[in-house]
């Protein structure tokens, strides 16, 4: 199913991590050339979650540390 001209598509969140997937209104999307898909097996969208905030936690760690780092200079 295609969404990419949808209002929703307009407002998606960026990829997680350069992969194939979104964030769109609390639902994890596989996204391909062709359109988006809903993914609904919860073992898999729970292990995206669980990547998703790993990745902000890392994201959060480079952000301080830089923060440090350009302090000391």
């Amino acid at each position: 199913m295609s969404d990419t001209t949808s209002p929703a598509a307009q407002h998606r969140s960026p990829q997680l991590a350069g992969a194939p997937v979104v964030r769109r209104g609390g639902q994890w999307w596989l996204i391909s050339g062709t359109g988006s898909t809903l993914a609904t097996d919860p073992v898999f969208t729970g292990e995206l979650d669980r990547f998703a905030a790993a990745r902000a936690a890392a994201d959060q760690a480079v952000a301080r540390l830089r923060a440090q780092r350009d302090g000391e200079a």
